[in-house]
């Protein structure tokens, strides 16, 4: 969803904006559990995220213990640093969000540690002491407030998982909900779908 959304950006007349939110609260505020805690639906799962990979032309990558490693890995300093970065140096917002999603789906490195998210920053075009000016204010109260808050906004919006989309449009929000629907997603908002990876506008 993210990758394909970023290629609609400039197709769609849409405004396209990232924001952060924590996976883990969502799931604890509205009671949801992960899909892979019902063995088969894992195992399709898996397949399915390989075709759907294949479909988008995304550099995703799954092993048969993608689910452990998933339910290993607490994103939640991720995703301050995310929250810090749209803060303070919202140009870096995309391409960051971006390398997070390259880091952790296609080459199945650790997100959570400082060196990682120094890394991801570095790859994502920050300077050094840029970087590590950001990291100190994951700890900071005005940031874990800021994520908190756009966590509690997904939900009112009716989110209980990722990826979530929530379309604004004539007056209304619109939420969507899984990878899968970006053709319904151009429906309600009066856009053509032109496929996984659409010709830019000349």
């Amino acid at each position: 969803m993210l990758q394909a959304l970023c290629r609609y950006q400039h197709i769609w007349n849409i405004d396209l904006r990232f924001r952060p939110a924590f996976l883990g609260g969502i799931m604890q505020q509205t009671g949801n559990k992960p899909p892979a805690m019902l063995p088969k639906r894992g195992e399709y799962m898996l397949k399915d995220m390989k075709r759907m990979a294949k479909y988008y032309q995304v550099p995703l990558q799954i092993s048969g213990d993608d689910f452990q490693r998933i339910m290993r890995t607490n994103s939640l300093n991720a995703m301050r640093f995310i929250t810090a970065i749209d803060m303070t140096e919202s140009q870096y917002l995309e391409p960051v969000s971006r390398e997070f999603w390259m880091r952790f789906w296609s080459q199945h490195e650790d997100i959570s540690q400082p060196e990682s998210i120094l890394a991801v920053a570095q790859k994502a075009g920050l300077s050094s002491e840029l970087s590590q000016k950001v990291l100190e204010m994951i700890s900071s109260p005005k940031v874990k407030n800021q994520l908190r808050e756009t966590t509690d906004e997904a939900v009112k919006y009716g989110a209980f998982g990722m990826p979530a989309v929530v379309a604004h449009y004539n007056g209304e929000p619109h939420l969507f909900f899984g990878s899968d629907r970006l053709e319904l997603l151009g429906s309600v908002i009066g856009e053509k779908w032109l496929g996984p990876a659409p010709s830019p506008k000349l």
